[in-house]
């Protein structure tokens, strides 16, 4: 009796052993899930955070790509517009070389009617001159003579041709609205006399020879010269005077004939 009641505590203190070892056992194992579930979750949110942050830089790289997207938009319009501007300065360009050309076009018709035109007028200044008192005779007839070589000198452009032509007239013009003196040659009965001459416009022009005992007065009716008689010898003499301003201007006696 007292042998079994050894031998039933022994197995009763084993079970007990054997029990709480499957106790702890069975807590350990229990454990084992938790700690699976904090891992999974831990790993969860470590690839939610990684997954943001590409979220993260997909939303940067696109707002850097919709921000060069909107730059070049902008470029492409700037682009556009200043196109648009060189198309209208080309055309703005053609326009003016299309009208540039059509005068020039013009002023080739305008030369091939100028220079005919400078030719008759050159001729007509050698008659004028020719029929007009021999007011600076030689030097009208060189001017003339200029122009006829001026008008075949092909370094000579058309334009400063006209422009010489244009001034000759000018000072032909000058020629009956001044008072002249100058010296010059006198031919006088086959002589070469040589005097001091008096132009007043082309009303009158005497001539004095340079010893002032003779003068003469140009007829261009008879396109001659004409000795004038002692009376008019002063008077000549004083307008000589006058016309170098070595005199004040004053009222003379002067044969001059009316127009008629």
């Amino acid at each position: 009796m007292g042998t079994m009641s050894k031998m039933s505590k022994r197995n009763l203190i084993a079970s007990a052993v054997i029990g709480a070892f499957a106790l702890g056992s069975s807590q350990v194992v229990s454990a084992d899930p938790l700690k699976d579930l904090q891992n999974e979750e831990a790993k969860i949110h470590a690839a939610a955070a990684q997954s943001q942050k590409k979220i993260d830089k997909i939303y940067e790289q696109t707002q850097e790509l919709l921000f060069e997207y909107r730059g070049v938009i902008d470029e492409t319009e700037n682009l556009k517009v200043y196109n648009d501007h060189l198309a209208r300065l080309v055309a703005s360009q053609e326009e003016g070389i299309a009208s540039l050309q059509r005068q020039i076009d013009g002023i080739e018709g305008i030369k091939r009617g100028v220079v005919p035109l400078m030719y008759r007028m050159i001729d007509a200044l050698e008659q004028f001159i020719e029929l007009d008192l021999p007011i600076n005779y030689e030097e009208r007839k060189n001017r003339v003579a200029h122009l006829r070589d001026l008008m075949a000198n092909a370094n000579v452009t058309v334009s400063e041709q006209f422009r010489q032509v244009l001034e000759a007239y000018l000072l032909e013009n000058e020629y009956g609205n001044s008072i002249r003196v100058y010296q010059e040659q006198l031919q006088f009965e086959g002589q070469n006399i040589a005097a001091d001459f008096f132009n007043l416009g082309r009303t009158a022009l005497l001539a004095l020879s340079l010893d002032q005992k003779q003068a003469w007065v140009w007829n261009n009716s008879s396109r001659n010269w004409e000795q004038l008689g002692d009376e008019y010898l002063s008077s000549v003499v004083k307008v000589i005077k006058m016309g170098r301003k070595l005199e004040p201007f004053d009222l003379i006696k002067l044969p001059i004939k009316a127009a008629e």
